[in-house]
């Protein structure tokens, strides 16, 4: 809400237009409904309904995805290899987060000893897994992927786990490396842009995002305590367009960095507030359990992500954070709420 309010306030100081202003704000507003999630299931007994549902409907995706793939299906309204629907980035993100909410699954059916179950939710992760390798993968969730394997380790058992999970995922990571031949072209074609970039600025995809990076750093230090106002992002990149050739010439709407985005237009104190968010989210979400689980998945996500774009303002990548967050952290207030109305007040006094 805090974030919300100093974008509203951005749009004073913008030297735009009002229309745009009003447009830049828009970013903001999805982040009002958190606190409405939070209050609802918080009360509500259905959120294993919500959850079940995105479930169900992602491994749909899923199966179309991999028909697709295999030829058994010639549906495609978007030409991309793979991709039903939306994006690749968005695709990758959804399946990556289910993926590693089934892996949690596992775990558990494990030592319940379900072992049809296990078997069930093994196979979903590892199809969620090798379509992200070998079909269709973001950049950004190549990032994530090994941050996510080692807070998993991290969660069940401690520094012993988070080594363990060091060593899973440089074995997985080589194996992906030598069996995907599409994961090494995506690797391949995005050193070779740096590259590129480096020697002849010309327009290419990374070549591209590198320059967003360096003129929005530019920006930021031109207003660095309130920044330039809401809204005042696609005009400053028209702005330093003018008379540029190669990659300084094409234009953008967003830095495709999310504390940059934020720090462009309501400066250092924006930017803060945004990381603060981020952590009280990912406290929110830190004890055990496969819903805290999923929680720290869905943010840790967004946060690693959005070095590379602005998720929280696009969006499937925003409504998605907005829902996890809501949602789960609706339920996990809901437990502490319990938790502390089942226990004396003469032990919660010393805390116990």
């Amino acid at each position: 809400m805090l974030l919300w309010l100093l974008g509203a306030m951005g749009m004073l100081w913008a030297d735009v237009s009002w229309s745009e202003r009003f447009g830049g704000l828009g970013s903001f507003h999805r982040l009002l409904t958190i606190p409405l999630f939070l209050a609802q299931f918080r009360r509500s007994g259905n959120a294993h309904w919500a959850l079940y549902g995105f479930l169900a409907s992602v491994v749909a995706l899923l199966m179309a995805s991999w028909a697709l793939v295999l030829g058994l299906m010639s549906w495609q309204t978007n030409h991309i290899f793979g991709v039903v629907v939306h994006d690749v980035i968005a695709q990758s993100t959804i399946f990556l987060i289910c993926a590693f909410a089934l892996i949690w699954l596992v775990r558990d059916f494990v030592f319940a000893r379900n072992w049809r179950l296990t078997i069930c939710c093994a196979i979903l992760a590892a199809l969620f897994l090798a379509n992200i390798l070998f079909v269709a993968t973001s950049r950004a969730d190549i990032v994530v992927l090994p941050v996510l394997t080692v807070l998993l380790g991290w969660r069940w058992w401690h520094w012993r786990g988070a080594l363990l999970a060091c060593v899973v995922a440089c074995v997985l990571a080589a194996g992906a490396w030598l069996a995907s031949p599409y994961l090494r072209e995506r690797v391949q074609r995005a050193i070779d842009d740096v590259e590129i970039y480096r020697t002849t600025h010309v327009h290419n995809d990374v070549g591209d995002h590198i320059e967003f990076l360096k003129k929005s750093i530019a920006f930021v230090r031109e207003a660095p305590i309130i920044g330039h106002g809401t809204g005042s992002v696609p005009e400053l990149f028209r702005r330093s367009t003018l008379g540029q050739t190669g990659a300084a010439s094409k234009v953008s709407v967003n830095p495709h960095n999310q504390i940059l985005a934020v720090a462009i237009q309501i400066g250092a104190v924006g930017a803060a507030v945004l990381l603060a968010m981020w952590l009280a989210h990912f406290a929110l979400f830190y004890r055990a359990g496969l819903l805290a689980w999923i929680g720290t998945v869905v943010v840790v996500e967004n946060v690693v992500s959005s070095l590379t774009s602005s998720h929280l303002f696009d969006f499937v990548h925003g409504w998605l954070y907005v829902l996890g967050v809501g949602i789960i952290g609706g339920v996990m207030k809901c437990d502490r709420l319990l938790a502390h109305e089942l226990v004396p007040s003469s032990e919660r006094k010393f805390g116990q």
